[in-house]
């Protein structure tokens, strides 16, 4: 009697990752965004410079300090990890959306890679463009005349970095599955993104706020991210580094699992 050969299940692997897989598609998503890195990369780098320039201008006069040091070396790295963050959606929000829009969705769904692979290799590619233009405005800043943005707990920030934008990257994901058109990914990013990113402590300390407005900036993921990685270049912090780093890890496992489950599902993403 004949047996049957068992084929794998639609949008798993045969056996183990494909690693091959997991990089080419990694690496598709990396040069598309670089092909046009002067909108991808520099352009964001320099829209960062802007708000650097502008803010030190306007509320940085008078020798004010924030957390004990200058006003400026307070603000530079909340606006380095704020273009990160933003940057890693753009990226991640962008990758499955375009395909529906343009019908090429099956260049994702068809080849041999598992789901897990395929939310990998895009947080993966967000996550560098998220690097990109971190480095990118550090190394603007470092010849910024005024500011100091010499990390004293270098890992600490990558951590920050690293959590933040495979957060924010995975949010992208969830946003270009929902999303039918360019419409609804803007939506996300100017009332749920810029919000969140802009009123995350960026440009001021916590303990200038009132006690609500307190409480409900603790409540903002975005926070943590800004705060942790301010912490990595200044040694110091308005919030609880341990408790930051909980946070993110145990939201980057809920959305990667919601996400995941999304994919395994194609919900709007197969007929």
């Amino acid at each position: 009697m004949s047996s049957k050969i068992q084929l794998p299940a639609y949008g798993q692997p045969a056996m183990g990752m494909n690693w091959i897989g997991l990089r080419t598609l990694y690496l598709k998503e990396v040069r598309r965004f670089m092909k046009v890195q002067l909108q991808t990369v520099w352009g964001p780098a320099l829209t960062t410079l802007l708000f650097l320039a502008i803010f030190s201008l306007a509320l940085g006069r008078g020798d004010r300090t924030e957390l004990g040091v200058p006003f400026a070396d307070f603000l530079a790295p909340g606006l380095i990890v704020m273009g990160m963050i933003q940057n890693s959606f753009a990226n991640s929000s962008f990758s499955l959306l375009v395909g529906k829009v343009q019908g090429t969705i099956v260049d994702y769904l068809m080849p041999p890679l598992s789901n897990a692979e395929l939310m990998l290799a895009m947080v993966g590619a967000a996550v560098t463009r998220a690097f990109l233009v971190g480095g990118a405005v550090w190394l603007a800043m470092v010849l910024w005349p005024g500011v100091s943005v010499m990390p004293k707990a270098l890992p600490v920030a990558l951590l920050f970095g690293l959590l933040g934008s495979a957060l924010v990257a995975q949010v992208g994901i969830l946003t270009s599955i929902w999303a039918e058109k360019f419409d609804h990914a803007a939506a996300v990013t100017n009332f749920v993104i810029a919000p969140l990113a802009l009123l995350s402590g960026t440009f001021y300390a916590i303990d200038r706020l009132a006690p609500t407005f307190q409480a409900i900036s603790h409540a903002n993921p975005f926070f943590y991210i800004i705060s942790g990685f301010r912490y990595g270049f200044l040694g110091q912090t308005d919030s609880n580094i341990f408790l930051g780093m909980s946070i993110l890890a145990v939201l980057n496992l809920i959305f990667g699992f919601i996400v995941y489950r999304l994919l395994c599902s194609g919900w709007k993403l197969r007929a």
